[in-house]
């Protein structure tokens, strides 16, 4: 891989400071060397140069909790879809993740390390990846797959292998089922604290698994193996047991009250908005056969997500943008970008908190997120400047330029 010279563009470096006009990024082989303005910089001659043309220059953006192998689809289609179609579909999801920008994902329930290694061993194209494997779940929670009419509809499948089932309840239990998704290769844990709008038997505001239970899952992967916990939380009891028993990161945060968002203040927790979410159960709900419980429930839950979320950034709250897509189109991922803005976030902030802020919420700052040099060349030109209409980065056409690691995946500009 040769030196790759980018320039005739401004460069927001993801660290939240004033853009730099006439910037250029330089990157030489995986990482990057050079990031600032172009006197800075004297060519040699050996650069293949992109040309930003006038647009604006980011980190590769990262996205802090998607659902790589599963978009919704209705039940009729699930029950007649063999196994194994859902990793070619994969295939699709992943590019049209990198075509959207997005360069890194922590995957929050889901894709095995299988996935991970076709990707880094170069066989398809994709983002890079921190899984969970899959996620906890009380018997009867959220993720359970219970239907009401007795039958088991599971949103992917589990139990299969090197994807172990999530259900379990009780300390031993979950004990037990932690070390299970570490030894299947998961790299953050995820739990489910609380009900949520897509599980048909309970609501999002139900406590799950207790504070104890919750401490045993931090214990066995971060205390033991350095693996950090993710929880969906939305329910305000079930995000305050999650934040007490030492949880990473919240996800959602429906119902976020006072007392949850000191405690998430106190404890540096960070919070995953995931505003899209409950966005895009009502706008796909006929599309896709979205269940009336999932479609009830978002009409509940949505302004009051809004509210949540932006008190929690008024507050001071450490947030890192996140979408759970999968439950609506993977690639339209940005438009997460536009709602936080909406809720009171300036532009260069929701920039921040999809590169910086995410970067160090999967611990991995030092490799992505911004660009200086020595960290790993993950580069975004877009067309014109986000920090005028954030709204605009949700159009893939405005997405020019995507390098990961090095490799240009994406080029319209060529």
């Amino acid at each position: 891989m040769t030196k790759q010279l980018i320039k005739n563009g401004t460069l927001i470096d993801g660290n939240g400071g004033k853009p730099q006009s006439d910037a250029v990024v330089v990157t030489d082989g995986n990482r990057i060397v050079y990031a600032g303005p172009a006197n800075g910089y004297t060519a040699t001659g050996e650069e293949t140069v992109i040309d930003a043309q006038g647009g604006t220059i980011l980190p590769g953006l990262i996205d802090s909790h998607v659902h790589m192998m599963m978009e919704y689809t209705p039940i009729s289609e699930k029950l007649t879809t063999p196994f194994s179609f859902m990793y070619y579909q994969a295939q699709q999801y992943m590019q049209a993740t990198l075509n959207a920008g997005i360069t890194t994902v922590r995957d929050a329930l889901g894709t095995d390390r299988g996935v991970k290694k076709a990707v880094n061993d170069g066989l398809v194209p994709g983002p890079r990846m921190q899984l969970s494997i899959n996620a906890l779940t009380t018997t009867g929670g959220h993720g359970d797959g219970y239907q009401v009419s007795g039958d088991v509809m599971d949103i992917l499948p589990s139990g299969y292998r090197g994807m172990p089932d999530g259900r379990c309840d009780g300390v031993e239990e979950v004990r037990k089922k932690t070390r299970e998704m570490l030894r299947a290769g998961a790299e953050v844990i995820k739990v489910h604290a609380t009900g949520g709008v897509l599980s048909p038997t309970d609501h999002p505001e139900f406590t799950q698994f207790s504070q104890r239970e919750l401490e045993v899952i931090v214990e066995e992967g971060q205390f033991r193996k350095g693996v950090k916990v993710m929880a969906h939380a939305q329910g305000a009891e079930g995000i305050k047991n999650a934040v007490r028993a030492g949880i990473h990161s919240i996800e959602h945060g429906i119902f976020l009250d006072d007392e949850a968002i000191a405690l998430m203040i106190e404890n540096g927790t960070y919070l995953v908005p995931t505003l899209l979410a409950p966005v895009a159960v009502l706008e796909s709900a006929d599309e896709k056969g979205m269940p009336q419980t999932a479609v009830e429930k978002s009409k509940e839950v949505i302004e009051q997500h809004k509210e949540s979320i932006a008190k929690a950034y008024k507050a001071g709250v450490k947030i890192a943008m996140g979408t759970d897509a999968g439950v609506m189109k993977h690639g339209t991922n940005l438009r997460e970008l536009g709602l936080m803005a909406d809720i009171g976030m300036s532009p260069m902030e929701t920039i921040v908190a999809s590169t910086k802020t995410a970067a160090a919420c999967l611990g991995w700052d030092e490799h992505v997120g911004t660009l200086e040099a020595g960290k790993l060349a993950d580069v975004v030109v877009v067309q014109g400047n986000p920090l005028e209409d954030i709204h605009s980065l949700a159009n893939n056409d405005t997405i020019q330029v995507v390098m990961k690691d090095g490799k240009v995946e994406k080029d319209t500009l060529a």
